[in-house]
Parts: C-alpha cells; structure tokens; sequence
C-alpha cells in the first residue's frame, strides 16, 4: 500500500511538534539528572530499554498475530516513553522532573537501539525470503531528524527565550494532539477493511503490553526501595510509549499501515489504563521509602 499525505506530511510534522513541544520543558539539567537521582534514572531506562521490548517479544511470540501485526507490537516496544508520559506522570503525583530526564535520555538512546530491535524482530516474524528491512546507518540519521532535532530546537528556545518557550510549549502541545488524533483516524479509517480483525488479534496484545510493562515496572521499583512518587513515574515511563514515533516508523519508514495499526490502537488504549492507574494512586498516601 503507497504511502499518502497523511502518514508522509503530517504524521512526521506530528512527530517534530510533539517532540519540539518536549524539547520546549527541557533544559540541560534535566540531562544530569542522572548525577542527582542515580538509582530512579539508571532502574528506569534498563527497565524502558530492555525489559520492555523482551516482554514484547514474548507477548508477540505468544500471542497468534499476523506477521505484520507481530513486527508492529515490536516497533512499539522499541520506542521510547512519549511527552504523554510526562503529562500523565504528574497527574498520578510522581516525580515529574525524573519523568522529563527518562524520556528525553530514553529517546536519546532508542535513536541507536531501534534499527536493531525493529530488524531483530522483522528476522522473527517475517518469512526468511523479505527483503524488507532497515537501513541502520540510515535509519538512525532519519530518527536523529524526528526527535533529537526538535528537542534541540525546543531546548534552545527555551534557554534563550524561556517565557516563549512555555507560552509556545501549551499550544505546541494541542496542536500536537490535534494532529495525532487525526492521524490515528486516518490509519483506522484506511485499514478499516481489516481494522475488526486487526483489533480483535492486536488489541488484546497491545492491552497485555501496556499492563504488563506497567505492573512490572512499578515492582521493580519497589523491589529496589525507589521512593513512591518515583516508583509512579517509573511505571507511567515504562508503560505510556511513543506511539507516534511507532506510527511513523511503521507507516513511513516500513511503508506499511498494517505494522502501525498496533501503535495506533496502543494510542488510544493506553489514555484508559492511564486515567484507571491516575485514579488508582491519586488518593494513596505517598510513601517515603529510606
């Protein structure tokens, strides 16, 4: 299926506006967090960039998908947390400067990781005859274009600018949204022929996924004493990922709609789980732990 104006234009122009409006909150002490905050930072992204694409694996393994839609659960798993989980993070009172420092370090690193997960998983799903694949080298210069370059532009609005920085981060951040729920319609809309199947196969997984992922982040965390509000932020970074990023991989990198219908779907499942965990914590005390 050829690539249309939704998922060339628009869905990458999402993708640097949501990245851009992250960059916009950031700034260069957000990426020595990990100086301050050691234990919550390091637990975090081994937990965002290992255990999370294993328990992708293992679930697209388990799981009887089409091999398109497997390869698709995979590209989510690859990705890292999204702005999303930064908004969620502070609704669900957790540490929200720990938040910012996961997502910006974990999309950092996941510009390099993602070619090999994605190519991993294409070499497990995919019959051994495709031609199919992606470029490494190439793929990390595209990736670099989509997050680390509107990152810096936000970063360095805000450090020269900070009062634009936040009037332009709250519109940069709808505008965003906007985009990315048009875009989400657009893919449904045109695989709308198999979306019942697609959904009936990959919903359960993408639910598993969010689940899972969020169950076990928030016990590893408690298994090594991270303090509450950082064991909250950990399992919203860990669960919340990037399904724009997903999207666009699937749908212009991969040019197949049908790898992206598992982002798309996690997309909108993943604003449920997270409102039932935000009411979950809400109202519980906050645990110190010493």
């Amino acid at each position: 299926m050829e690539s249309d104006v939704l998922t060339t234009v628009f869905l990458p122009l999402a993708l640097f506006m949501i990245m851009m409006g992250m960059g916009l909150g950031l700034k260069i002490f957000d990426f020595k967090r990990i100086l301050i905050e050691p234990k919550g930072v390091i637990l975090g992204l081994i937990a965002q960039l290992i255990m999370l694409p294993v328990v992708g694996f293992l679930l697209a393994s388990i799981f009887p998908l089409t091999p398109e839609l497997a390869v698709g659960v995979i590209i989510l798993a690859a990705c890292p947390g999204g702005a999303t989980s930064n908004v969620i993070s502070y609704l669900v009172r957790g540490n929200v400067a720990l938040s910012i420092t996961l997502t910006a370090i974990s999309s950092i690193i996941t510009i390099v990781s993602i070619p090999f997960v994605i190519n991993l998983g294409m070499q497990m799903f995919l019959s051994a005859d495709t031609a199919l694949q992606l470029p490494l080298l190439k793929t990390i210069i595209q990736i670099a274009c989509l997050i680390l370059l509107p990152i810096c532009l936000g970063m360095l609005v805000n450090h020269h600018k900070p009062r634009l920085a936040a009037k332009l981060e709250k519109i940069v951040k709808w505008l965003s949204l906007s985009f990315l729920g048009l875009i989400i319609f657009g893919i449904l809309l045109k695989e709308r022929a198999d979306l019942l199947p697609s959904f009936l196969q990959v919903g359960w997984v993408t639910l598993s996924l969010n689940l899972l992922t969020m169950f076990l982040g928030y016990a590893i965390a408690m298994i090594a004493k991270v303090d509450e509000k950082s064991a909250r932020t950990i399992t919203v970074e860990v669960g919340i990922q990037n399904g724009t990023l997903a999207i666009t991989i699937a749908s212009t990198l991969l040019n197949s709609p049908i790898m992206a219908i598992p982002a798309a779907i996690y997309s909108l499942l993943m604003f449920v789980t997270a409102a039932a965990f935000a009411l979950f914590v809400r109202n519980r005390k906050i645990i110190s732990v010493k």
